[in-house]
């Protein structure tokens, strides 16, 4: 499993990577973390995940 944090403000990182911890465990998948200009609707971060079955 792969996973891409998209963030439109990348002072967001702590708490993200906070939460993010919480939810994937001890032993997290590989992650790539970018800043974007901004999301539709005022999203303020955007997760994509690509695993295997």
């Amino acid at each position: 499993m792969k996973t891409t944090v998209f963030l439109v403000d990348f002072a967001d990182f702590p708490g993200m990577n906070d939460v993010y911890r919480t939810h994937v465990g001890d032993l997290p998948p590989a992650r790539s973390t970018v800043a974007v200009k901004d999301f539709p609707g005022g999203a303020r971060i955007e997760i994509e995940a690509i695993a295997s079955v």
